[in-house]
């Protein structure tokens, strides 16, 4: 049973849900992924859904140069068991190889980004065996994914979901998207970056109340105070996180992750520390090819041919 549906299902049951909510998706949910030994499409398809349970891929952009990684589990409203986090670290790093893609879409169904931990799975867990195991070590592999994610959140994204959100770059939601801690409700408290992001996305009043009080907000809020970026139409989601996407991926590659490096920076030092990071890799950026492109190219009045080098 996932972490929603055995804690709150009566809260959601008062809460009602829309039209919207529960409509099925309008993006493809078919998936597949291209990989690396050229394969053809069919063949691809085949060993891709035989080697991943919990998640479907699909290659867009006019381009083809944007990843979209889907949660499927959604008899479970996506809820994040240790299987399908190991299988999205392996995929998330394969794609972060590949030199293809510029950019990461991550989204779940319409109904839920992720509803949080799987529960059942780690009820019975003990202190000395999540010690021991590192429990939840391997959720960390998503924040360190040099290319950016841009995660693309309809309905539910509660305790672990919310915090995978947080990993990402950028969050856009779906207008009926919530987002929520409510790990205090279960008798402990967020483990994968919940006490630490949140504070960092909305100021540490907000993210007190959030985690002490286990409540939930909605899109709208969630854009007021700076959570999510914007909010769309639910149908409208995944084609505007793409359509970023895909202008991120027309910049230069290795540019691209050095701002994304130089921007998580200014959340992990001082600010003097921080400014004098961002100088030195702004420096860096003049022993690149892509650098001398892109201001010739200004320069010139045309396009710039980025080669990532």
């Amino acid at each position: 049973m996932s972490f929603l549906a055995k804690t709150f299902s009566q809260v959601i049951a008062r809460a009602g849900t829309t039209t919207a909510l529960l409509s099925k998706p309008r993006y493809p949910t078919s998936l597949t992924y291209r990989l690396a030994s050229g394969q053809s499409s069919q063949q691809s398809d085949n060993k891709e859904q035989k080697k991943y349970e919990y998640l479907l891929v699909d290659i867009k952009g006019k381009n083809s140069n944007v990843a979209l990684v889907q949660l499927n589990r959604p008899k479970a409203l996506n809820a994040l068991c240790d299987g399908l986090m190991r299988e999205l670290s392996t995929v998330l790093e394969t794609i972060d190889k590949d030199d293809k893609i510029g950019c990461i879409v991550l989204t779940g169904s319409t109904r839920a980004f992720a509803a949080g931990a799987d529960i059942r799975e780690m009820q019975n867990n003990t202190l000395a065996q999540v010690v021991g195991a590192g429990f939840l070590d391997q959720w960390s592999a998503v924040a360190k994914i040099k290319k950016p994610i841009i995660a693309a959140v309809n309905g539910f994204a509660l305790g672990g979901g919310c915090e995978l959100s947080m990993m990402c770059d950028i969050i856009y939601a779906g207008e009926e998207a919530e987002f929520g801690q409510p790990e205090i409700i279960l008798g402990t408290i967020p483990g994968a970056g919940g006490t630490q992001r949140l504070p960092r996305y909305v100021g540490k009043s907000k993210a007190m109340e959030m985690v002490l009080t286990g409540n939930r907000i909605k899109a709208k809020e969630a854009h007021q105070i700076g959570l999510v970026s914007a909010v769309y139409p639910a149908n409208q989601l995944i084609d505007e996180a793409v359509k970023t996407a895909e202008k991120i991926a027309s910049h230069s590659r290795i540019v691209v992750q050095l701002a994304k490096e130089a921007v998580n920076t200014a959340f992990e030092t001082t600010l003097a520390e921080g400014n004098r990071f961002e100088k030195r890799i702004f420096h860096t950026t003049f022993g690149l090819a892509d650098r001398k492109e892109g201001m010739t190219a200004f320069v010139e009045k045309r396009k710039p041919n980025f080669t990532g080098q």
